[in-house]
């Protein structure tokens, strides 16, 4: 009897297994191997315009029309003498001060101001997009996830032909899904000899790829190790000096016809004058404990002795044990009754009764609330703000043992919102860059003494990928950053 009911599990594990050879038959035309894949191009492609709008809505994209137009028509050129051309390659640049570059499925590449910035010339961008779109046309993510599906099919046989296994599946897919996710060292050493292959065909010089190594491990060196500061790209990337010496170790074996390739510094760097340079206080800023919204006219005081955040699609808070956090966001509402209605009707929550009220002139709603998710239990409050046709959410929140503790804090910070009015505050503008042309010989640090600037030197010279000390010659353009005005 056992082994009559085993029989057909069994079978459901063989077609299981038949079916994953028979999708690991196709060999990638960007890399010459056989791969296992589980996630179709048009899969792919649906993933991309997914992710596409949720990234876009999170960071932002940044206000310059022909900075945007630029990058598309370079990624556009690149991606056509790509492996896969007929894709939906689209180009973005986030408002991200951060220095960053990533691809996700079916094409969408996404670069940040943070990173142009600090860049020298175009052939340097080429570079990173090329090796962003080298992911792409690997299909490194597309790999991943179905790495992540071939455990978790493992996961799924075992299920079949044993019913103890099965309550276990899904808890240890998931953890495997975490493992796979990201890019191996192979995948990126892979990607920077795809985006090396396309700056070729395009005729960009690839004496320039190493550059952007060297200013990595630049940035990082510069950051110290300070979290938060660390250019992104290190967050999932191999070490820049790795990367360094084998591509310029590459470089050395490839055909010397570098005549007339496209460097393109000058042109490069006139397409930057004034950008927005750093974090930009027009999205809001903290003074203090105070965050401060410039372009929504709003400011909200959190506790003094809290960490805080401010992010594109939220402001965060938390306390000093990590045991209470408030966070700010824009609600989905047109009003606060309403945005009310939605909050209180979500599953597991335990809301009290909404009070309506008048804060700083404003109207508001407030409720507390409980939470219960498995073994744990939540307390907090919530207000929805009316202001500007805008409504905002500010949320609080504690485990229920703590949340006594952190109660008057976390009602004080709520109910704190305010219409701004400092007109300094409402006058601030960000840091930009200026591109300017030296009228004669200079080193930064002279240059500094003529012409002031919020950065430091040493700064100056890694956003312009020279020596402290360096002379540079007359005629070079240089990226200036200028305080806000």
């Amino acid at each position: 009897m056992t082994g009559s009911r085993l029989f057909p599990r069994l079978r459901a594990a063989s077609a299981l297994a038949a079916a994953a050879t028979l999708l690991s038959c196709a060999t990638n035309p960007a890399t010459g191997r056989r791969e296992f894949m589980l996630v179709s191009e048009a899969q792919e492609n649906e993933m991309g315009r997914a992710y596409d709008p949720q990234i876009v809505a999170s960071i932002g994209l940044y206000p310059d029309t022909a900075l945007q137009r630029y990058v598309q028509e370079l990624g556009m050129r690149m991606a056509a003498i790509s492996e896969r051309p007929r894709l939906n390659w689209t180009f973005r640049v986030l408002d991200d001060p951060t220095v960053n570059a990533f691809a996700v499925p079916g094409g969408y590449i996404y670069i940040t101001r943070g990173i142009l910035a600090h860049l020298d010339n175009e052939a340097q961008l080429a570079a990173v997009l090329g090796h962003e779109i080298g992911h792409v046309t690997a299909r490194h993510s597309a790999s991943q996830m179905s790495k992540q599906q071939l455990a978790q099919l493992g996961m799924v046989v075992g299920s079949v032909a044993s019913e103890t296994f099965a309550q276990y599946a899904d808890l240890a897919g998931q953890g495997l899904g975490a493992l796979f996710l990201k890019y191996s060292r192979d995948d990126e050493t892979q990607a920077d000899g795809l985006g090396l292959r396309y700056m070729r065909r395009t005729r960009h010089d690839i004496r320039e790829m190493p550059g952007v190594f060297t200013m990595l491990g630049a940035v990082t060196a510069s950051a110290g190790g300070e979290a938060g500061k660390v250019p992104a790209w290190m967050m999932t990337h191999p070490l820049p000096e790795d990367r360094f010496t084998r591509i310029s170790a590459a470089i050395t074996r490839e055909p010397q016809d570098t005549v007339g390739a496209v460097v393109a510094r000058a042109e490069y760097q006139r397409r930057l004058d004034d950008v927005v340079f750093g974090n930009d206080p027009r999205q809001g800023y903290f003074v203090g404990p105070r965050f401060l919204h410039p372009q929504m006219r709003f400011e909200l005081t959190f506790p003094a002795d809290w960490a805080t955040k401010n992010e594109a699609s939220a402001v965060m808070a938390a306390s000093p044990q990590k045991d209470g956090a408030i966070q700010l966001t824009i609600a989905q509402a047109p009003t606060a009754d309403s945005a009310m209605r939605a909050f209180v009707a979500q599953q597991g929550l335990q809301p009290g009764t909404p009070q309506r009220a008048t804060v700083n002139g404003l109207s508001t709603n407030s409720a507390v609330f409980g939470a219960v998710s498995g073994s744990d239990s939540l307390r907090g409050a919530v207000t929805f703000v009316e202001h500007n046709n805008t409504v905002f959410q500010i949320v609080g929140f504690a485990p229920q043992a703590r949340w006594a503790a952190h109660q008057v804090t976390i009602d004080r910070a709520l109910r704190s919102f305010a219409v701004l009015t400092d007109r300094t505050a409402l006058a601030v503008q960000p840091q930009r860059l200026d591109i300017i042309t030296l009228d004669r010989a200079s080193s930064l640090a002279e240059l500094k003494a003529r012409r002031p600037s919020p950065l430091s030197v040493e700064q100056l010279a890694l956003i312009n990928q020279v020596r402290t000390g360096e002379v540079l010659a007359r005629g070079r353009t240089v990226k200036w950053v200028n305080a806000g005005r």
